[in-house]
Parts: C-alpha cells; structure tokens; sequence
C-alpha cells in the first residue's frame, strides 16, 4: 500500500505503545516518519528498517520549546520537508486514578505541560514549514474521556478536553494556510503501558459500555491516522473523530 507515498510525518511519543503502532502503520502506507520521545525511540526506527521503510528517531522532550525546534530542524534536513504532524505525546499510562481534591497542583502543572503545552509546542515548531509549502496535516490526540465526563481523571480529561478546543482554534487560523488541523479520541487502549492496569482504568466497565465488547488495541486506530494524514481527507478540518468501539456516541 502506498496512500502516504512522499509524505514526510512527525511523530511524538513514539518509543512504544499507540505512537509506535501509529508509527508503523503510517510508515508501511509509504510515509517517511520521523520519530521521537522522552527517550530515543530505536526500536521503532528499527523495526520500521526492518520492513523497508524509512524512519529517524531523537530524544525530545515535547514541553521544551528548544528540544522540538531541534528535533524539526533534524527532520526537515533530513528528509526535506513535513506534510504531517501527530501529536501523540501524552501522560496516561502512568496516572493514578484519583478523586479531584486529591490531585496536586504540580500533577495538574505537569499534566497540562505534556499533554496541552506539548501539543502547542510541536504546532508551533512545524507551523512555518507547512506555511511554506501551503499545504499540512495536524493530527492532534485527544481521548474518549472528554464526552463521557469520565471521574477521578479531571486532570487527565480537562488536558484532552484542551486538546479538542486547539484543535477548532488552530483549524479556523490556519486555514488560509492549506493546513488541516484534526483530532482523534480514543477509548481506553490497551498499549504497553495500560496493560495490567486495566482494573485502574476500569477496563471492564468501558468494555460494557461498548458497542463492539471488546478490548480496543492501538491498531483499531491506525486506519483512522492514515486516512487524516493522507490526501482522503484533504477537505476536512476542525473535526474530532470518537474510536472507541461505540462507547462514547454523539
């Protein structure tokens, strides 16, 4: 398959999990991926190798300005451009569940920092290529939770609620740019890092709430992440997709 032949997409928080899947999947539709996270994403970058794509890989932390700027720079010399941005950094896994009077103000701080402050980082750093070229994707991550007011995540929702707000923000001011600014929500996946904590998450009780009664895994929502970052959806700006197996309808 080759419906992302020549793009060249970004994206973050991709060591493991949903971001490396969404990774591979891009990358096995002809996209050239430039990859990073908290720590060097090379397995995925090799992993990719391996199946004859092309991929990079670099550390970045995605609430420091200076860090995405380098990691953009890296990946416009090296590849000459971006079409897309996935904005899939994010802080979950590793959350306790808590009721809201419990969270403090520097879980609150960090929360919005990565999951909010990040997303508007890498926008602004891939922003002045996209301008360029008058054409680009901006694919931002929200979650499920946002519609279903989902408790003892406050901190965690209000920062995916964020997200969805950006997303119909930077969709009216970028474009007159050509850019498309979009967003998926998933339901509860069970990544590498969810796994085992489910009973945290309420797992059993999101599956309940489904359509389909089953587990979501991260590749439920790679066909989803190729049609947003391919010519398919070209037309299509300001939109949040739920893919959570039914759970969330509206």
């Amino acid at each position: 398959m080759s419906r992302l032949s020549g793009r060249v997409v970004i994206v973050t928080g991709a060591a493991q999990g949903i971001g490396a899947v969404y990774a591979k999947g891009l990358a096995a539709e002809g996209a050239r991926v430039s990859l990073c996270d908290l720590d060097e994403p090379q397995a995925t970058v090799e992993a990719i190798k391996r199946g004859g794509g092309e991929a990079l890989g670099m550390a970045a932390d995605v609430t420091s300005p200076e860090a995405v700027e380098a990691f953009v720079r890296r990946t416009e010399s090296s590849f000459g451009t971006v079409h897309v941005l996935v904005n899939n950094a994010a802080m979950f896994g590793s959350v306790t569940p808590k009721p809201y009077y419990e969270i403090t103000s520097q879980e609150w701080d960090r929360m919005m920092a990565v999951n909010t402050r990040g997303v508007f980082e890498c926008i602004k750093a891939v922003a002045p290529i996209m301008r360029r070229q008058h054409y680009g994707k901006i694919i931002n991550i929200s979650s499920g939770t946002t519609f279903k007011g989902t408790p003892n995540l406050l901190h965690y929702v209000a920062s995916k609620g964020a997200v969805i707000a950006m997303t119909r923000v930077l969709a009216r001011e970028m474009g007159d740019d050509g850019i498309a600014v979009n967003c998926i929500a998933p339901g509860l996946t069970m990544s590498e890092a969810v796994k085992g904590r489910g009973h945290s998450f309420n797992a059993q009780g999101n599956i309940a709430s489904r359509c389909f009664k089953r587990e979501q895994v991260p590749e439920d929502l790679v066909g989803t992440m190729v049609f947003l970052a391919s010519a398919d959806s070209d037309f299509m700006t300001g939109q949040t997709i739920v893919v959570d197996g039914g759970s969330a309808l509206n």
